[in-house]
């Protein structure tokens, strides 16, 4: 990266120097090639094999002037990961040289094998053909540019032979599909004027930990399975609440200007970064895209903080939980939805009409909530979230939804029909009920919420917050199952929309719609909500009688991944998932087992992990602190001294010793045939170890404490 680009006044004619967007496709493609590929990405016009050949020339030529000398289709296989297989763009000429080719079939499709990545039993090591195929709405990009390791990376999308999604974006641009159907929809319902495509946007906040390298390589059970399994909280972590937001350190603010400029380079708008909760805690945050583009970047933002990390000598760790007792990391994922119109129909709008398609859509999100809990639920379920989930950082696992106290009295007053007399700072009608759809709703401005950080799914004024995604997921499948479920309600409340207007005369009142509208509009939001209004809290989602509450209205509280994972293969859900064409029932059964076989590989890893560690590391420390105890009772009765204090400290650790023989026994025979108990025998080993940890000389200790892991990373050099 040259000098150039570190200095302000290049910000804006640096960013996305290493896409190829349309600045560089116009310079690179002939006018009607540009042309055609801009009517492919915006509104899906087929491309032809000499489009696609000169495409395919245009973007190699750009890739090559930056450095480029491979090429790779870049997808997102089961893995939770992106997959990339390098190829040159060389080919011998038969005359001694060679030539520089990449070919129109070579940018559309690729041929990995297909059976070394998770499928679920949808592909055998005799039927391994797979295929992955160029998606042109999310832009290709180069890596490590002007370097001898450029690469231009293509985005793409993974199946099987017979056309199976065996990745993460394959659904994902389905279930963009099946939502832009019902929004094209609601369009016509309320007659909104505009020749767009309707679409998703999504804006997802990474946060992640930083800890020293020095320190990292020390911790096996970090490097091996991206989480502490042993430590202890020190005296001073969190609790001061003088990290968030606090002054960023040089050496942490050296090593995020470095990733905002990588971001920047790669088109990644990452706009806003700031220390977290806890101690070693940091976030970033870029600003909203179209939704499968911004899943793309999200996958950059991983590998860029990565990557970049260890050039600046720490080890960036993107798990839910990488330590007990303080923070996790989620990835705040803020969805929203752009209309035909180019507006965002989260944003309450500055008429009466617009502000009825708003509470239309907010109806449509309360009842996809409430009845497809289960399957949002699952849509962030992995084993790194079942220890995050409901740790008093973190959304419970129960799915509710938070609107705010003036969108709470609203959504009451559709309900009950009474009068509402005021909200907040705005004046209703008077003391009238309020029409829907009529000039007597009232205004409701941009910023009508606080943001509830204890609530999964919250309204934050013109977008919903998902907060229960992992730090270390992919955001294409929870916004799958955003899209989907979102899909499926329009679909049911414009279905009844319809229904009722299908013998409506064509008077029209003063707002353009007839009376006959505004009614059938008021009684399907007053149906929806009072079906669904139970899905709506605006408490506490971190205690204890919202739990209770929660039971009491009959919501589902799925606490682990087994549970939660449960309803991925409800009759119910795959019937959804099928009727709206974005997994098949073969699909939808094979991601099961994948996600199944994860959570339990995962389970055993960790497992493992910490019987290793305990025989080869703690029990020899553990054993040698035993014996210096020893030592020093026997010392004291030789020198007539009271040897009580001395016996009372020895008598604790060795009982701690026998446990610890006790539990890596249980353990181990877990590890062997009972498998569903890994997780309970792993907390008992640990509960032993973190109180010999507070015992044992700091010296003798095997692993860095949690201490060095906190502060280290500011204050090492």
């Amino acid at each position: 990266m040259s000098s150039e680009d570190h200095t302000p006044s290049n910000l804006v004619s640096t960013f996305a120097t290493d896409v190829f967007n349309a600045d560089a496709r116009q310079r690179y493609l002939s006018s009607q090639v540009f042309a055609d590929l801009e009517e492919t990405i915006h509104n899906g016009k087929p491309i032809t094999s000499d489009m696609a050949a000169a495409i395919a020339h245009g973007m190699k030529m750009w890739a090559m002037d930056k450095g480029a000398t491979h090429f790779t289709h870049w997808f997102q296989p089961l893995t939770g990961a992106t997959a990339e297989k390098h190829d040159s763009f060389l080919t011998p000429d038969f005359k001694g040289g060679i030539l520089a080719q990449f070919s129109g079939k070579e940018l559309i499709q690729g041929e990995p094998d297909a059976s070394s990545f998770p499928s679920g039993g949808l592909r055998a090591t005799f039927e391994a053909r797979g295929y992955t195929a160029w998606d042109p709405t999310s832009p290709a990009f180069v890596v490590n540019p002007d370097t001898d390791r450029a690469v231009l990376c293509i985005p793409c999308v993974f199946m099987g032979y017979h056309g199976e999604a065996l990745d993460e974006k394959t659904p994902l641009l389905r279930s963009q599909a099946a939502l832009t159907k019902q929004l094209e929809r609601v369009a016509r319902l309320f007659e909104v004027k505009g020749d767009g495509r309707p679409y998703a946007t999504l804006g997802p906040e990474q946060e992640y930990f930083l800890i020293d390298s020095r320190f990292y390589i020390q911790r096996p059970d970090i490097v091996m399975c991206g989480r502490s399994l042993f430590g202890n909280r020190p005296a001073r972590h969190q609790q001061m609440e003088d990290h968030y937001f606090g002054r960023i350190k040089p050496r942490i603010l050296a090593f995020m200007a470095d990733v905002d400029r990588r971001l920047w380079r790669l088109g990644v708008p990452a706009k806003t970064r700031h220390n977290e909760v806890s101690p070693a805690q940091f976030e970033l945050a870029p600003v909203f895209e179209e939704q499968n583009l911004s899943v793309d970047h999200n996958m950059l933002i991983m590998h860029t903080l990565q990557d970049t990390a260890a050039e600046h000598g720490f080890a960036c760790l993107l798990h839910e939980k990488p330590f007990a007792g303080v923070n996790g990391s989620g990835k705040h994922n803020n969805w929203s939805i752009v209309g035909n119109d180019g507006k965002n129909w989260f944003a309450p709008g500055q008429t009466p009409h617009d502000n009825a398609k708003f509470l239309f859509m907010l109806a449509g999100v309360i009842k996809a909530v409430d009845t497809y809990a289960p399957l949002i639920r699952a849509s962030v379920a992995t084993a790194g979230n079942d220890h995050r989930l409901g740790a008093n950082e973190a959304p419970p696992a129960i799915m509710s939804v938070y609107l705010g106290e003036q969108l709470d009295a609203i959504i009451e007053q559709i309900d009950t029909g009474n009068s509402l007399r005021t909200m907040g700072n705005n004046a209703t009608c008077n003391d009238d009920l309020i029409e829907i759809g009529v000039e007597c709703l009232p205004k409701i401005p941009r910023d009508v919420s606080d943001r509830n950080r204890t609530s999964p799914f919250a309204f934050t004024g013109n977008k919903f917050e998902f907060r229960a995604v992992g730090s270390s997921q992919s955001c294409a499948g929870p916004n799958t199952i955003l899209n989907l479920v979102m899909a499926a309600a329009l679909d049911e409340m414009v279905t009844e929309m319809e229904r009722r207007l299908a013998d409506t005369p064509p008077q029209k009142d003063d707002t353009g719609h007839s009376r006959e509208f505004h009614d059938a509009l008021k009684a399907v939001l007053r149906d929806e909500i009072r079906q669904h209004k139970r899905v709506v809290f605006s408490g506490d989602g971190y205690s204890a009688e919202w739990q209770e509450e929660a039971a009491r209205r009959g919501l589902p509280n799925l606490r682990t991944m087994p549970e939660a994972l449960a309803a991925l293969i409800s009759p119910e859900t795959v019937k959804l998932f099928s009727h709206y064409g974005v997994l098949s029932e073969r699909e939808v059964y094979s991601r099961h087992e994948v996600y199944t076989h994860a959570y339990s590989t995962t389970v055993a890893m960790e497992g493992g992990c910490a019987l290793d560690l305990a025989r080869t590391f703690i029990l020899p420390a553990a054993l040698k602190f035993e014996t210096m105890l020893a030592e020093t009772v026997d010392a004291a009765k030789k020198m007539g001294r009271d040897a009580g204090p001395r016996m009372k400290a020895y008598n604790q650790v060795a009982d701690l010793v026998e446990r610890l023989y006790g539990a890596m026994d249980t353990l181990e025979t877990s590890l062997q045939d009972r498998p569903n108990e890994i997780v309970a025998n792993m907390a008992v080993l640990r509960a032993i170890i973190d109180k010999l940890e507070m015992l044992a000389p700091d010296h003798d200790w095997p692993f860095p404490c949690y201490g060095e892991l906190f502060f280290s990373s500011t204050h090492i050099k």
